[in-house]
């Protein structure tokens, strides 16, 4: 069960890294968008990253014309019916995905593997749509992609454990660390990330703290690089307002209940660092904190 030609369905934030880290550990890849426009704008993206990496030294001129050689755009799935395995990371949207895997599996040879990106959907509910069952898989890369080392590789209950192995494999190979993970919805991180994040917004809201006190006590406190409303900009307040409904839909618990302030702020456009405001305003370097969110943190009115 080799893996030598690998598929990219999008090429947006997260296609558009996967793309990079396959090619660059050598495979060919072949990455497809709806439009050329945002093709282009998915591989002026790649291109601008090893940019970077190559005025760092980290990459040479050399490596990053290979890199982008050894990755091939198309705005048609057909191309991508002769690969050993496809990675969807399409928008998380359960119909959309069903609907991409679905017809991949009509063009597909028997042998293929298709693999979905999602952060939090079910692998099982994708699967069904395929005709493929047991080798269909989940593989969540994190953003973003060519620096986050961990992979987390999901497992249904009909996954062929060849194919969970090839897999687990081929993460290895772009020089990340895979986790093998059940079928249960937010995996291993998500699970124990998302309701952390979400403490952390109704804290603000209830007048626990600032949001620089919040930050600064989870960075301090418990050595985090981060701190959880930074991250969640970081993230996209809507990608994690997005995925605690589909665990709160899943588990029907309060912790995963996205609460009501994060909710009027993916409303109100404050998405985070893709709109250059979120808790923090992006505008200013270093970013400052938009306490005007919640009346209480006012400057005017600390204690």
């Amino acid at each position: 069960m080799r893996i030598t030609k690998v598929g990219v369905v999008g090429c947006g934030q997260m296609g558009s890294g996967v793309a990079q880290v396959c090619a660059q550990a050598g495979y060919q890849i072949l990455v497809r968008e709806v439009s050329e426009t945002l093709l282009g704008k998915g591989l002026r993206s790649i291109e601008r990253f090893l940019a970077k990496g190559v005025e760092k030294g980290k990459v040479s001129p050399e490596e990053k014309a290979g890199v982008m050689d050894r990755i091939v755009g198309t705005t048609a799935l057909e191309d991508l019916a002769a690969c050993d395995l496809v990675i969807e990371a399409i928008t998380e949207n359960a119909e959309d995905k069903k609907d991409i895997l679905r017809r991949l599996d009509g063009l597909c040879g028997p042998a293929t593997i298709l693999a979905s990106n999602t952060s939090s959907l079910s692998i099982t509910t994708l699967a069904v749509a395929t005709g493929r069952r047991e080798r269909v898989v989940g593989l969540h890369f994190f953003n973003p992609v060519p620096l986050m080392q961990l992979v987390e590789v999901v497992r249904t209950i009909d996954t062929d454990p060849a194919v969970l192995e090839a897999v687990t494999e081929f993460t290895r190979s772009l020089g990340k660390t895979p986790v093998q993970a059940t079928d249960t919805t937010g995996f291993i991180v998500n699970r124990l990330l998302v309701p952390y994040l979400l403490d952390a917004v109704r804290s603000l809201g209830e007048g626990v703290g600032t949001i620089e006190d919040i930050d600064r006590a989870m960075m301090l406190g418990c050595a985090y690089p981060m701190g959880p409303l930074a991250l969640l900009d970081l993230v996209g307040l809507d990608t994690t307002f997005s995925i605690a409904e589909i665990m709160f839909e899943e588990f029907r618990e309060r912790r995963f209940a996205p609460p009501p302030l994060l909710k009027r702020m993916v409303l109100a456009g404050y998405l985070g660092r893709k709109t250059g405001r979120g808790f923090y305003d992006h505008s200013s370097d270093p970013p400052v904190a938009n306490n005007h969110l919640v009346r209480w943190a006012s400057p005017d009115a600390r204690p």
